[in-house]
């Protein structure tokens, strides 16, 4: 019976109404409009019909509206986590509640994530409680090089997180590429090449008698080749991303991404020059693996520098998408470093709000406070790049969402409990 109890109580969560947006205005505040520049003081943001409607210094709040007081608080754009598993698990360590990867399916390219994101997931609203309004979710590869197709997400407490299904196609060209076609990356090469080949041919004059992949993996791959759907493309180690840069002779077409780059800074002039976004792990310093032995904290810093539009990204397992203005945070103190390389403050915050938002194809509507964008804003409680700083309010779509989880729900119930809320124990 509390099954089913349990069970009643979520499909009436999942199933209510979407609350409407509100009309208001922060004023008096520390506001970051999230596209690079500075943080302006004694600022305005106005919120109206879902959307911002202006912010910066000297703008007024409309008559007739409700006003926030933002003194000594700061205000920034919802922030954008790219590359996450968000929604994709209930618990990490339990197989069954995992959907990140597929290791014994029979599909591979055709895999879509979309369907299976729950909007009630913990993860989602620890993210949310910490600023993330935003989010693109990706597969991880199990069963071959190609791990399917990831989403833009809202953190939304309502019942359809997804913004934009079938995203980006996601593949595996370095170590765990090489591993995954056979143990070697000049297999995961002619896979890839196979597979791109194949679907072409789906395109053109059918399928052959000796295709490898099956249709609908084929199927999944002719918008990438046409341009029309990004490639997001796993690589580590300067060489392999210049050979990923190559396939650009190739498939003139193709919308490269690159995800990991842990050597990047080797290469920046030349993806620079290809004009090809990264996402990157800014805290990356060390080589966990032979691919990433040129890592370095300014990684981030030296591509920027060099004209990469780099986000901060791949928020996983341990790695959560709420730790991104700590990552962002690290690469401003960097600047203080002799001979290290990092952001400026609005480019740290862009590279966890506008820029992410950009590569994911969603430049200008999400990551920033400027007119039209949708009204995804934060209140924090301090400067948003400082460890001891915290959301206080978040509003999605100019929605004020719930903060609550079940971290923060255990936290209250412990740390001032009512007699008789804990077990006998606990008595002296």
């Amino acid at each position: 019976m509390r099954h089913l109890l349990l069970g009643a109580a979520a499909l009436l969560a999942i199933s209510a109404p979407a609350l409407a947006e509100e009309d208001f205005a922060i004023t008096n505040a520390t506001v970051a409009l999230g596209d690079g520049s500075g943080p302006i003081e004694h600022a305005t943001v106005v919120v109206r019909g879902g959307k911002i409607a202006a912010a910066g210094a000297g703008v007024p709040a409309p008559a007739g509206i409700p006003v926030i007081d933002g003194s000594g608080k700061w205000v920034t754009p919802g922030l954008f986590a790219t590359v996450t598993d968000l929604g994709l698990y209930d618990v990490d360590g339990v197989d069954n509640s995992r959907d990140i990867t597929a290791g014994r399916s029979k599909f591979s390219a055709a895999l879509d994530i979309a369907p299976v994101i729950n909007p009630l997931a913990q993860t989602i609203k620890v993210s949310r409680a910490g600023g993330v309004t935003r989010a693109t979710v990706a597969p991880r590869a199990g069963n071959a090089i190609f791990a399917g197709q990831g989403a833009v997400i809202d953190l939304d407490s309502n019942d359809d997180p997804v913004v934009k299904p079938r995203a980006f196609q996601y593949v595996e060209l370095g170590e765990n590429g090489g591993a995954l076609a056979g143990g070697s990356r000049t297999a995961a090469w002619v896979e890839f090449r196979n597979a791109l080949a194949e679907a072409a041919d789906l395109a053109g004059r059918g399928r052959t008698d000796d295709a490898l992949l099956n249709r609908p993996d084929a199927a999944a791959l002719l918008p990438v080749i046409n341009g029309t759907q990004p490639l997001y493309v796993h690589v580590e180690r300067a060489a392999d991303i210049l050979a990923a840069i190559r396939l650009k002779a190739d498939y003139p077409k193709l919308d490269l991404v690159i995800d990991g780059a842990s050597e990047g800074w080797m290469v920046a002039k030349q993806l620079a020059a290809a004009k090809i976004p990264v996402i990157a792990d800014a805290l990356n310093d060390l080589p966990e693996q032979f691919e990433q032995l040129a890592a370095t904290q300014s990684n981030v810093g030296r591509m920027t520098e060099a004209g990469v539009k780099v986000a901060i990204g791949n928020f996983s397992d341990m790695n959560q998408p709420r730790h991104a203005p700590q990552q962002a945070g690290n690469l401003v103190a960097l600047t203080k470093l002799p001979g290290a390389t990092g952001l400026s403050w609005g480019q740290a915050l862009a590279a966890i709000t506008s820029v992410p938002a950009e590569i994911s194809g969603m430049g200008g509507r999400f990551g920033v406070l400027k007119p039209g964008a949708a009204g995804d804003v934060v209140i924090w409680d301090g400067d948003p790049l400082e460890i001891s700083s915290a959301p206080q309010r978040v509003f999605i779509d100019g929605i004020e969402q719930p903060l609550d989880s079940h971290q923060s729900k255990l936290r209250e119930r412990y740390a001032t409990p009512a007699p008789g809320d804990l077990p006998k124990a606990y008595d002296w």
